[in-house]
Formats: C-alpha cells, structure tokens, sequence
C-alpha cells in the first residue's frame, strides 16, 4: 500500500501540472471556437494532429528507454542513461530542424497548407524544442521532483494562454482603435497563426527553464549504452508511433475522405473542438501515465515483496477513477457543452465515444507493464500495429457515410481491440493477476448508471443535474464499499518525529 500512496501522491501532483494546464489550455477552446469558423479551426486540429505524430518520431522511446536504463543492473550511474539520451535527441531535433528549413514549401504543399509556410516552420521549431525537453522532464520524473516538474509545465501552459490572449483578443481591440501602436509586430490577416506563434513562445521559455537541470548532465556520454537504448527503444517508437496514429490519423485523414477541402475542414473543426471537452479522460491517464512509468520500472528493481499485487492495485484504481471521471463528464455535459460556441453544439455525441476510447487506451497501458519490464517492447509494437489497422480500416470506409462520428467508433474500436490483444498475451508471457470480474463488475455499474441517465431525463435542466449527481455520488458509494476503502488510506502518512 505504500507504494501505491506514492503513486497516488505523485499523480497528483503531476496531475496539477497535466489536468490544471489542460483545463486552462481548454479554456482558450470557447475562444478559438467564438472567434475562428470551424474550416479555420480545423486547420488547428489539423496541424496538431501532424505535430503530435511528428513529436513521438522525435523522441523515438527514449524517455521510457532512459528509465530503464537508469534503473539498469549493468550501469550504475544513472548521469550516464541520462547524458546519452539528452545528446541523441538533441542531434536528431537539430537534423529535423535543419531539414525544415531547406523542405519548407514542398513539406507545407504536402500538407495542403500552401501559402502558410510560417504556420509549418513555427510548429516545426516549437515540436523539436519540446522533444529535446522531454528528456530533462523525464530526469525530473526519475529524481522524484514532481514539484519542479509540474511548476515548469505551468510556466509554459500559462505563458501560452497569456500569449493567446494577448495576439487573439487585446491585439484586435487595440488595432481596431490606434493601429499604429502594434503595427510593426501585428497583422490582422495572420489569424490562426498567433495559436502557433504563442506555441513556438511559450516552447522557447521552458527550453530556458530547463537549462540548470540540462547542465546537470556531464560529459559521459556511453556510445555502447546508446546502440542498447536505440535497441530497447526502437519497438517503444513504433509503439508510439502506431499509438499517436491512433489517436490521430483519423483527423488527418479526414481532409481527404471529403470531395471539398472547405467541408472537410469544417468537419474536422467540429469534431476537434467536441473531443475537446472529452479531453479530461486524457488529462487523467496522462498524469498516471507520469508517474506510473517510473513507478513501475522502480517496483522492478526493488526485492522482497508482492511487486504483481502493486501493479494489480493500480490497474483496478485506475479503472474506478477513469469510469468515475467518464460518469462526471458524460452527467454534466449539458453544462459542459458551453466551453464551445453553439454552432459546434451538432458534434457533442462523439464525447462518449471518445472517452470510453480513452478508458480503453488506459488500461491498455496500464497492461504495458509485462512487456516493458521484461525488455519484450516488441509486442507492444504489434499491438498498435492492429489497432492503427482498425483505425485506418474504419476511417476509410465508413468516414465516407457517417462523417466524423465515425472517427470516434474508429477510435473505440482500436483501443478496444489493444486492450483485450495486451490482457491475453500478457496473461501467457507474465501473468499478473487484475482481479478482471471485480473490474468487469465496475464497468457493469457503470453502463447501468449511464443508461439511466439517459433513459430518464427530467426536463428541468437544475433538477436533472441534480438528478445525475445523485447517479454520481452511487457510483462513488458502490467503489468504496466493494473496495472497504476510504480516501484517507491513499492518502501520504505523516512521519513520526
């Protein structure tokens, strides 16, 4: 139990950093939403899709290959995992922004965004700086500095929003009354493109930010450690690579399954900005996610005791927490649904979907452990492999007809299957009992509770919502009476003195 504690502990904090600066980020969605149409937006979510997948190329596993190098029975001092991998994603960021710079037009024709070269070149620089920094937060997670980790990741989101801000409402006011002040910096026509400036921005200032725990790193770069990393890593690459395609081809491929790129987009906007509000599912495995990597690979190397049941315990928290979250958000989505403006309204019955997917997802990676613990990261290579066949398979075929709502059943689909191809193979490789009916039963009471939900919808908007609380608070009673739990036991004890 202690152990968990730790988890638990640490996931908040780090959660502080993902869900606070996410709902902040979320919060600049009513304002893209009030000020840009839909084609406009879907642009954004366009762009970001490519960045994302364009980010775990970058990175190529080496934050998770850090990790169990630096917890490595052959090499004892963890500066030297740490200084090999700050130096080979340091060289590869350079080499991508090098090669941006010479392919700029071709790449940003490639992309359909002929004409915008700058939106391309902003996000270009921006990803590869956020790819070089993922090694210092990684060495933030290993030495157990959550705070430091979540106040950096806050200086970003922050100075993003800020920025935001500042270029989408403060500049327009002031242009639209003495131009001539913000004349020499600002351009009405640029748009969109002050989302990707403010980016770029808010990059640059962590990349400083994270100098001091860079400088940490000294010379002992290992080029034999590099070649096993790179070995180690290469199957985590794919992994992610197949996983963020998940997660992201559909939005990139739904521009090309439209006959006008004005529809496509508009399409593309609304369905960005719906998945939006189903973001907080994401948050949350996100922020587990921080702290789970090093837990795991830290329980690996401890002696002594039941390291399975840690592991057992955190999928079945996980799984109360992500259902209880999916119950918050579907419940109060008639509230909710105002984070965007009305003309996005026709989108919002993807949010379910969504966030089931995301559970999904969860779990899956919750049942990563087998594989990354005994050094076989191929499996989970083949895994994404069949759930970016899914999303590729469903997208082409059925986007076509049912448009973006497609895009989601494509999403839920893909994790579905990896969820289910991971639990089977794992129980054959490294059987770790997950207590399946206690977590099948869960699922049971959440299904139940959300159709009724549903089924049973009172007119009154405030007496529904209450209504749907009263749905909430059963679930909350059902887990800590199954569980015999209360919040204190997950809770850090104080020391005696």
């Amino acid at each position: 139990m202690a152990g968990i504690r730790s988890l638990v502990k640490d996931t908040v904090i780090y959660g502080l950093s993902s869900i606070v600066g996410r709902f902040l980020n979320w919060l600049l969605v009513p304002l893209y939403t009030a000020v840009f149409l839909p084609s406009e937006y879907g642009v954004v979510t366009y762009i970001y899709a490519v960045v994302a997948i364009v980010f775990i190329v970058l990175t190529y596993g080496m934050e998770t290959a850090f990790f169990r190098f630096a917890n490595h029975e052959r090499y004892p001092d963890p500066r030297e995992a740490y200084a090999t991998s700050l130096l080979s994603v340091g060289f590869t960021s350079l080499l991508f922004m090098a090669a941006v710079s010479l392919l700029l037009h071709p790449i940003a024709t490639a992309m359909n965004c002929g004409g915008h070269e700058s939106y391309i070149w902003m996000m270009a620089m921006a990803v590869a700086v956020d790819a070089y920094c993922s090694i210092p937060f990684a060495y933030l997670r290993f030495r157990k500095r959550p705070v430091r980790f979540a106040v950096v990741k806050l200086v970003n989101i922050g100075l993003n929003i800020v920025l935001n801000l500042f270029f989408i409402l403060l500049c327009p006011w002031i242009w639209s009354r003495s131009p001539e002040l913000i004349s020499w910096f600002y351009s009405p026509d640029f748009g969109i493109g002050y989302i990707f400036l403010s980016n770029l921005i808010a990059s640059a200032v962590v990349f400083v930010c994270l100098l001091p725990d860079m400088m940490w790193a000294p010379a002992r770069f290992n080029s034999k450690m590099l070649k096993e990393m790179l070995v180690y890593a290469f199957p985590l690459l794919i992994l992610g690579l197949a996983g963020i395609m998940n997660q992201n081809l559909d939005k990139i491929f739904l521009p090309y399954l439209f006959p006008t790129k004005d529809i496509a987009m508009r399409e593309l906007g609304i369905y960005g900005a719906c998945g939006k509000i189903a973001v907080v599912m994401m948050m949350f495995t996100q922020a587990f996610r921080f702290a789970y990597e090093p837990f795991i690979f830290a329980q690996n190397k401890e002696k002594g005791y039941d390291k399975k049941k840690s592991y057992s315990d955190a999928m079945k928290y996980f799984v109360v927490f992500s259902l209880f979250i999916f119950l918050g958000v579907t419940f109060y989505l008639p509230v909710l649904k105002y984070f965007i403006n009305p003309r996005y309204f026709e989108g919002l019955r993807v949010v379910p979907v969504i966030m089931m997917a995301d559970v999904f997802f969860g779990i899956f990676f919750n049942l990563s452990v087998w594989y990354k613990i005994t050094d076989r990261t191929i499996w989970g290579t083949w895994f994404s492999l069949a759930g970016l066949a899914i999303v590729v398979a469903v997208n082409v075929i059925f986007v076509p007809m049912f448009g973006y709502m497609a895009c989601a059943w494509a999403s839920f689909a893909c994790y579905g299957v990896m969820m289910l191809l991971s639990y089977f193979v794992g129980q054959a490789k490294y059987r770790i009992d997950y207590g399946v009916p206690r977590l099948l039963f869960y699922f049971a009471v959440c299904a139940v509770l959300y159709g009724v939900s549903q089924a049973v919808v009172i007119p009154n908007e405030w007496v529904n919502l209450a209504w749907r609380t009263l749905l909430l608070g059963l679930f909350v009673s059902v887990a800590l009476k199954r569980e015999n739990l209360s919040l204190m036991k997950l809770l850090p004890r104080r020391r005696s003195a």
